[in-house]
């Protein structure tokens, strides 16, 4: 266990793990988020052991149900990235076998998932967006380029860690983003470019963490730059007057109940010049690798790692209507 958590903290996170009972960390999948998942679960799995819990971790595959079954556990820390892990079928497995599970259920992992149809609730709830449209409905890149205009966003609609995204500035780059986007997924996400910061908001246990400001010399936050880049800046705090980061925290807040999401996630958002938040995505099981945005803001909070991961912990213990 490190020696970094204040002595309430390890009090807390010790109880947590002798309530936990048998956790097995799922992690893997078939995602193309597969390798982060991997990453993620294998230090969430040293996180737990480090706080006392009796821990196992498996490479999850759909068919691997009667495998998790074997391990009879008591309970389930998702540490899947994606379709398959974080998009609610994995949830709904959960949920008929009677294991409790980290993080949202079956509808909030499955509106988080789906990126028109998050954009589609906040739109309703009165939440900001950029304004957006399916590529499958629009007659060809003239149609699009007529209702959006440019610069604008490409976007596989169910896949994470800016996977299969392009930001396009040239009508001649659309189709080809259009191309590389559908590799992923049949249904494409076009969105209307926010020219200002980029900002995300990490939620654990009812708790927003601060905002942290992601700075990159890339064309955009890209999965270069999440993964590998050494020249991604990472700002947190994050250089906002309190009061509009308090006003963003409070929109974001809202952002993550509107989608039904559960126990912690991650909000991403622009803000532009004037100071107004546009929410992009919610991540209902973000990534927890060296490089991961949740464990940086958890630091920033006076949350070590291994406290970070038993407050997820905690949320398997909730109830899910």
């Amino acid at each position: 266990m490190t020696d970094h958590m204040t002595t309430a903290q390890r009090e807390e996170a010790r109880e947590l793990a002798a309530r936990a009972g048998r956790v097995v960390v799922l992690m893997g999948g078939h995602s193309a988020e597969r390798e982060v998942s991997l990453r993620s679960g294998a230090a969430v799995l040293d996180a737990l052991r480090a706080i006392g819990c009796e821990a196992t971790g498996i490479d999850w595959r759909n068919d691997r149900l009667d495998a998790l079954l074997a391990e009879r556990p008591d309970r389930v820390f998702i540490a899947l990235h994606g379709r398959g892990g974080e998009d609610g079928c994995l949830q709904g497995a959960l949920e008929i076998a009677g294991i409790p599970y980290t993080g949202s259920g079956v509808l909030g992992s499955a509106l988080s998932m789906d990126k028109v149809r998050s954009k589609r609730v906040w739109r309703a709830a009165g939440l900001p967006t950029p304004d957006f449209l399916l590529a499958e409905t629009c007659a060809g890149t003239d149609d699009i380029l007529a209702r959006l205009g440019l610069p604008i966003m490409v976007k596989p609609a169910r896949e994470g860690s800016s996977i299969g995204i392009s930001l396009v500035d040239e009508a001649s780059a659309l189709p080809d983003a259009l191309a590389h986007a559908r590799r992923y997924d049949s249904s494409v996400l076009v969105e209307a470019f926010i020219t200002g910061g980029e900002y995300t908001l990490s939620i654990v246990d009812g708790i927003a963490l601060p905002l942290i400001k992601l700075e990159t010399p890339r064309r955009f936050y890209d999965y270069e730059a999440k993964y590998h880049a050494t020249t991604t800046r990472y700002l947190c705090p994050a250089g906002l007057s309190p009061d509009l980061e308090a006003v963003i925290v409070e929109s974001g807040l809202a952002a993550f109940e509107a989608l039904d999401a559960r126990g912690w996630g991650r909000v991403d958002l622009m803000v532009d010049a004037d100071g107004r938040p546009w929410f992009i995505e919610l991540n209902a099981v973000p990534g927890m690798t060296d490089h991961s945005l949740v464990p940086m803001a958890a630091r920033q909070a006076g949350w070590p790692f291994e406290y970070l991961v038993a407050r997820v912990l905690k949320s398997s213990f909730g109830t899910r209507s």
